[in-house]
């Protein structure tokens, strides 16, 4: 197994792990009773931890496709970045300082690179127009490095990660307004 498929499967794993995770969030936002289990409880209560832990492997994901293997990134790779590798660093201080407020800056950066992220990869399986190709100076963003299991990309990768982070903070911050509003 080279180096390419390693990595590949791994973040491909990672993916469809997060895609999993981010449907039962997702579903749990309209169903009270939903919220109420363990799985979704912990991911409310650790929100800021594993926004930082999904953060900081999407950035060492995509450090890996663009300084080991080799794949230039393109301009709207460049975007999700914008809106990744910030949050290594925002909930990393976070955490450190017990800051739950910072979920909801979270909540919003993840959703706008969530949108970028889906945006790309529609645009890489045909849907819609890319405005790489207009720019010049980067390589497409239409251009597949990666197709693994017959649907995972690089951009739809960043999609899932930026998708479980912005759920785990809906979840949290859905769960905050569901106590205060019992009281």
């Amino acid at each position: 197994m080279t180096l390419i498929d390693f990595v590949n499967n791994l973040w491909s794993i990672l993916s469809i792990v997060a895609q999993i995770a981010s449907v039962v969030l997702l579903v749990s936002l309209f169903s009270r009773e939903l919220r109420q289990s363990f799985f979704v409880s912990f991911f409310a209560t650790k929100s800021v931890l594993i926004g930082f832990l999904v953060s900081g492997l999407a950035m060492a994901g995509s450090l890996t496709y663009s300084d080991v293997i080799g794949y230039a990134p393109c301009v709207l790779c460049w975007f999700q970045r914008i809106l990744m590798y910030p949050q290594v660093i925002l909930l990393g201080v976070a955490l450190y300082r017990r800051d739950v407020l910072m979920r909801l800056y979270g909540l919003i950066l993840s959703t706008g690179g969530a949108v970028v992220a889906f945006w790309h990869y529609l645009g890489q399986l045909g849907f819609g127009t890319l405005p790489c190709s207009a720019v010049g100076y980067s390589v497409s963003c239409a251009e597949r490095f990666v197709m693994q299991y017959g649907y995972i990309t690089i951009p739809l990768m960043a999609f899932s990660a930026f998708a479980l982070i912005a759920l785990s903070f809906a979840v949290s911050l859905k769960k905050d307004n569901d106590i205060t509003s019992s009281i």
